[in-house]
Formats: C-alpha cells, sequence, structure tokens
C-alpha cells in the first residue's frame, strides 16, 4: 500500500454483527493497523456507561435484553450514540464502531445521517455453529443471543463490506477492510439504503 493513501478526515467504520461474532477483537485490530487514529465509539461503550444495576435483570430488559429488540433504555442509548458519532466525526475524527443492528429504525437513521459521509458499513458474519461455540466458552454472554439475532442483524441491511472471522483471524479481517476502503472512491451502503426508504 503506498503511504501517500489517505482516507478522508472523519471517516467512520460501522462494525454490524451478532452478540459473538468478534466485533470487539476486529474492532482492535482496525486500531491497530490503520496509520490515522480511530476513536472507539462502540455500543459497548455506551452501555457500560449506564449504572451497574442496569446490566443484570429485570432492568436489563429495558436495554438490550430480549436480544431481537431494544427497550426504552437502550433505543436511546442507540440514537445518542448515533448522533455522537456523527458529531464527533463532524470535527474530523475517525470513528470504529460496533454495532448490533436489530431495529430496522436504526439502520434508516444511520443512512440517513451517514449516506453523505466518509461512512463505512461492514458485515462481521460468522456461521451460526461458531457463534454458539464461542457463547459456551466465554462467561459474559448470555446463551442463545446470537442464535437470536442471526437472523434478524443483516436483515434490513446492505453492506460495502464483509468479513468473516470464522476463516480469518481479526487483523487479516481489519487489514480486508483497510484496502477496501484504501481502493473504494465512495461508500454506498447508506447511500442505498437510504434511496430504499419511503
Amino acid at each position: 500500500m503506498k503511504e501517500s493513501v489517505k482516507i478522508p478526515q472523519g471517516t467512520v467504520i460501522f462494525l454490524n454483527g451478532t452478540s459473538s461474532s468478534g466485533k470487539t477483537s476486529l474492532l482492535q485490530s482496525i486500531q491497530d493497523i490503520f496509520e490515522e487514529p480511530f476513536l472507539d465509539l462502540g455500543l459497548d461503550k455506551f452501555i457500560y456507561m449506564l449504572p451497574r444495576r442496569y446490566l443484570k435483570q429485570p432492568l436489563w430488559n429495558e436495554v438490550l435484553g430480549k436480544a431481537t429488540s431494544s427497550g426504552s433504555m437502550g433505543n436511546l442509548l442507540v440514537k445518542s450514540m448515533h448522533r455522537t458519532i456523527l458529531e464527533v466525526s463532524s470535527q474530523g475524527n475517525n470513528v470504529v464502531a460496533d454495532h448490533v443492528l436489530i431495529e430496522p429504525e436504526w439502520v434508516q437513521e444511520c443512512a440517513c445521517m451517514f449516506f453523505d459521509r466518509p461512512a463505512w458499513l461492514v458485515a462481521v458474519r460468522c456461521p451460526l455453529p461458531v457463534l454458539e461455540e464461542r457463547e459456551r466458552k466465554r462467561n459474559n454472554r448470555t446463551l442463545g443471543q446470537a442464535r437470536a439475532q442471526y437472523e434478524l442483524v443483516h436483515k434490513h441491511v446492505v453492506y460495502d463490506i464483509e468479513v468473516d472471522t470464522s476463516e480469518q483471524s481479526p487483523q487479516e479481517c481489519a487489514e480486508h477492510i483497510k484496502d477496501s476502503i484504501y481502493h473504494q472512491v465512495h461508500p454506498k451502503a447508506f447511500t442505498t439504503i437510504k434511496n430504499r426508504l419511503p
């Protein structure tokens, strides 16, 4: 890759995938391999701003406790996340954010906010058996969450870039994303989604 190639200031990379798909490791690899700094403004950053009591039942149902739909608090957090990313990137900061786009309204909102920005939508895919095995091995995931989200998370979305974390390491996936961004003139996913809106 030529050193003279630069990404636009305010570049945004959204990583969308189910729980346990490897988004966190991929996000960290993206931060490591890009010469330009990327700020992590992903979903977990906003969730962990909440008081700890919201991370357990029964209050977790107000956040994302159902896995396939958000509660009132989760919806408020995600909308705040989108607006924060827009403002921070508008100031020239690059942003990478992991997301779980289970609500069609979230997809539509992102499309309307970012269609004219250098914002890339990345599918983080992984076969269901691998996702479920990862869930079983980790003690900080709700069993069944990946299965519940598996069909839903990509349902309302088109992508600029796709990676499969079962086939490549986080660093290899990050390199693919980096090369794709450097070689594509403009991202198209959010524009495509916006143009489909009624």
